[in-house]
């Protein structure tokens, strides 16, 4: 397809020379003489770009340019003065003009101009192009998902996030409750503005509120130094509190607070300091159930179930299976600088089966790692992981893994959660910091995860 180009001057001798120096096989030069004709010529043939002298027989070229910068399609375009009116040339710019030049001009000039105007045509085209592509593959932001579910999920993070309010998420672990969050504050007013984000379950209760509201310095034993609290550090942004459901009551009343009177006290000052910031909160738990059990307050609950975003599981969409594997597998490739090759049939039909109990982020997990193992061509099932190839084909061999087959997917979550951490406590002698290393996590995080399978009080003595 050649590139358009739209040549508006009343001096014919003009048009001719800039024909002269822009002519080739790819390009379509058009001509006119004044804005009547130019506006037949550009509603007609759609220039890609538009060569536009100012001084014209029946008006302003300046009328024109807005009238296409307005225009959906609008082309690029580049305006042409007389010599010495360097104020007109910044008019064009603000109102819409890709560039300018001034009579008389080089042909060299001209052309480079041309030149980088059409290469950024053709980006746009591409970046269209490409938009459009992600958007049929169900890329929302950072978010994939093809799925009605998931579908219904874009569709109210669209609706919200212009807006200032509150936001529950809530969905099982490595459903994509922070990337959700993130998606709500990039496509909102804030966007500019700080995205802080704070797990409430890895803290302990005596730290928790020092992360939100920060201290003074001498305010507690260890507080060496003033620090700067997370309300205050999203301060025109958006504060996400993930896992808001294991939040200490006392300082879910504080949160309350703020959340009424945008105002609250450092610990250990008596400053009461305000702060704008737009709240989005997540949780796995089942927060009425929380409330019968007075884990958490009723009246927060209202404050911040405004919005209610539910993300599913993997398992209940498998159709968004296929593209996240493509996703990850293209983003790991090209981090390791190989060739993607996809998956074969086989791998891909065993992976669409299996039940994925830490959702998106051990779907992740598991590209990554046939990713960097592969040596070349695609995923095959044998590269798989053994628990992945097995899960179809053969129940688990001891009678206690049998049993985990037959009880519901939560339940038997939790027991092969307990009875896996129950044997890394064991391999190192019930020392919690040594086990939450072998595992790779946090020590907080590891003794929050005891006591929410009921292993707490085992290990309290623990070294």
């Amino acid at each position: 397809m050649r590139y358009k180009i739209l040549v508006v001057d009343d001096e014919e001798a003009a048009r001719f020379g800039i024909r002269k120096a822009l002519q080739a096989r790819d390009v379509l030069i058009l001509e006119a003489c004044d804005l009547k004709s130019a506006r037949l010529s550009a509603g007609r043939e759609d220039p890609d770009l538009v060569l536009l002298d100012v001084n014209l027989p029946d008006g302003s070229g300046l009328d024109l340019l807005r009238e296409m910068a307005a225009s959906p399609r609008a082309p690029l375009v580049i305006v042409i003065t007389a010599h010495g009116s360097e104020r007109l040339a910044i008019e064009a710019i603000r109102a819409g003009a890709y560039e300018y030049l001034s009579k008389p001009f080089e042909i060299d000039e001209l052309r480079l101009l041309v030149r980088n105007a059409r290469e950024r045509t053709q980006l746009a085209a591409e970046n269209r192009i490409l938009k459009e592509e992600l958007e049929q593959a169900g890329k929302f932001g950072d978010l994939i998902g093809t799925s009605p579910s998931m579908q219904r999920v874009f569709e109210i993070v669209d609706r919200v996030a212009p807006t200032d309010v509150t936001v529950l998420i809530q969905g099982d672990s490595g459903t994509g409750k922070e990337l959700v969050s993130r998606e709500i504050h990039r496509r909102s007013p804030r966007k500019m503005m700080p995205f802080v984000a704070i797990n409430c379950a890895a803290l302990p209760d005596s730290l928790i509120e020092s992360e939100l509201f920060g201290h003074e310095k001498g305010a507690f034993t260890g507080a060496v130094a003033r620090r700067t609290g997370k309300f205050e550090l999203a301060d025109g942004g958006t504060l996400f509190l993930d896992e808001i459901g294991d939040m200490a009551p006392a300082t879910q009343a504080k949160v309350l607070r703020v959340l009424e009177d945008r105002r609250f006290e450092p610990l250990g000052s008596h400053e009461t300091r305000e702060v704008d910031v737009r709240l989005v909160c997540a949780t796995h738990r089942d927060l009425r159930q929380a409330i019968g059990a007075k884990e958490f307050r009723e009246d927060l609950f209202y404050r911040i179930d405004v919005v209610r975003l539910e993300i599913p599981p993997l398992r209940e969409r498998q159709e968004d299976i296929e593209p996240l594997l493509d996703y990850f597998g293209k983003t790991f490739a090209g981090k390791c600088r190989i060739e993607w090759s996809g998956f074969t049939a086989a791998a891909l039909e065993r992976l669409v089966s299996c039940p994925w109990p830490g959702n998106v982020r051990e779907l992740r997990n598991l590209v990554e790692r046939c990713v960097v193992l592969s040596l070349k061509g695609p995923i095959d099932v044998s590269d798989l992981p053994g628990e992945v190839v097995s899960i179809e084909h053969r129940p688990p061999a001891s009678a206690r893994n049998a049993e985990l087959w037959r009880l519901p997917y939560e339940q038997a979550r939790d027991a092969f959660e307990r009875e896996y951490l129950l044997e890394v406590l064991e391999r190192h002698g019930g020392n919690i910091s040594q086990a939450a290393a072998a595992i790779k996590i946090h020590r907080q995080t590891l003794q929050y995860k005891l006591k929410q399978l009921g292993l707490r009080r085992s290990w309290a003595d623990g070294p």
